[in-house]
């Protein structure tokens, strides 16, 4: 088995290809043959020594891939042995054989890619949880994004349009604006040469938004909870601002930390607010999941999802990859391929 290591915590240089021997199905698993990665902020995080969830290194990580299942163990049937599928695994995915349990794997329609499998599990199962489970997205109502150029952003502006007269806000460089309109956002606003909160609020006239969905973490989870009308939800998935560079900074982390904003009860009460938290790796067992996956599926094969592949590179420039997504250049899905 090839797969894509961290050897250490660093930059793009600790990434390695290293050869193992063959993982083998347990009872209630089947083996893929992968075709396709899928490539997240949460592997660029591990990389740096910023995500807790990761194995310690030396260590392969990855929650999605696509591919061909070539091996099953005790229990499933071999009827599913040369099945096209996508896959959620609990870390491991960055290899050229991945195995997972069986209700995590899912067929995939004829029409749809390696590539596309693999770019939607993670940022369309992120965007549903925090839409339709969480916030509860109703007729009419509006949503900020942040970063809705990338994989989690194209997500949830095209799961917006399923809902009748969402109105979206998304920050996004100018040069991504295009792209982000075109997937259903109504006022894309370039963060780089205004204040996000100031224009939101002037395009709103001053009433805010209903809902905010912030991977971004620190002083913009105050900024987003002020921008929030009464009955408003603040959704934070995600503490981008802590990045800082290849490697991770310990003094920026702590500047980070001390602009986290205190919410209490007394005070959501006096707003008419709520502030709730999305960590996709923390639902493993929870039956949504494979129920949304199967949803997602039927949107796709209705046209209403399809996933935005950014660039493609084999597993040998994987370092390259970490550093589009690092550096904020991708619009959509990055994937890796063995």
């Amino acid at each position: 088995m090839r797969a894509v290591w961290i050897t250490k915590s660093g930059g793009p240089e600790v990434l390695e290809v290293r050869e193992t021997p063959d993982p083998v199905p347990k009872a209630g698993e089947v083996r893929i043959r992968t075709a396709a990665c899928g490539m997240n902020f949460a592997e660029v995080s591990a990389r740096q020594g910023l995500y807790p969830d990761a194995p310690k290194p030396p260590c392969v990580v990855g929650y999605e891939a696509s591919g061909t299942i070539d091996m099953v163990g005790d229990g499933v049937d071999s009827g599913l042995i040369g099945k096209r599928v996508m896959v959620l695994a609990r870390f491991g995915a960055h290899a050229d054989q991945v195995c997972v349990p069986a209700g995590y794997s899912f067929p995939i329609p004829d029409e749809m890619s390696f590539e596309e499998a693999a770019a939607i599990p993670v940022n369309y199962l992120t965007a549903y949880q925090m839409l339709f489970r969480v916030a509860q997205i109703r007729a009419g109502e509006s949503v900020l994004i942040h970063a809705a150029a990338g994989g989690v952003g194209l997500a949830v502006l095209q799961l917006c349009r399923t809902v009748d007269g969402v109105v979206t806000f998304g920050t996004a460089s100018a040069s991504k604006h295009e792209v982000v309109r075109a997937n259903g956002c109504v006022h894309p606003i370039d963060y780089h040469s205004v204040d996000y909160f100031v224009e939101v609020m002037r395009l709103t006239g001053g009433k805010g938004v209903d809902v905010v969905l912030d991977a971004l973490g620190g002083n913009d989870w105050r900024k987003g909870y002020r921008l929030l009308r009464p009955a408003g939800r603040l959704i934070a998935f995600g503490f981008a601002n802590m990045q800082s560079g290849n490697t991770r900074s310990i003094w920026r982390m702590i500047r980070q930390i001390v602009t986290v904003p205190l919410f209490t009860p007394i005070g959501l009460m006096d707003k008419n607010r709520s502030v709730a938290g999305v960590n996709l790796g923390h639902l493993w067992d929870d039956p949504f999941l494979p129920i949304a996956m199967n949803k997602l599926l039927i949107m796709y094969r209705e046209g209403q999802i399809k996933p935005h592949i950014d660039s493609s590179f084999p597993f040998a420039q994987a370092g390259q990859a970490h550093l589009r997504i690092q550096d904020g250049k991708n619009i959509g899905k990055v994937v890796i391929v063995p």
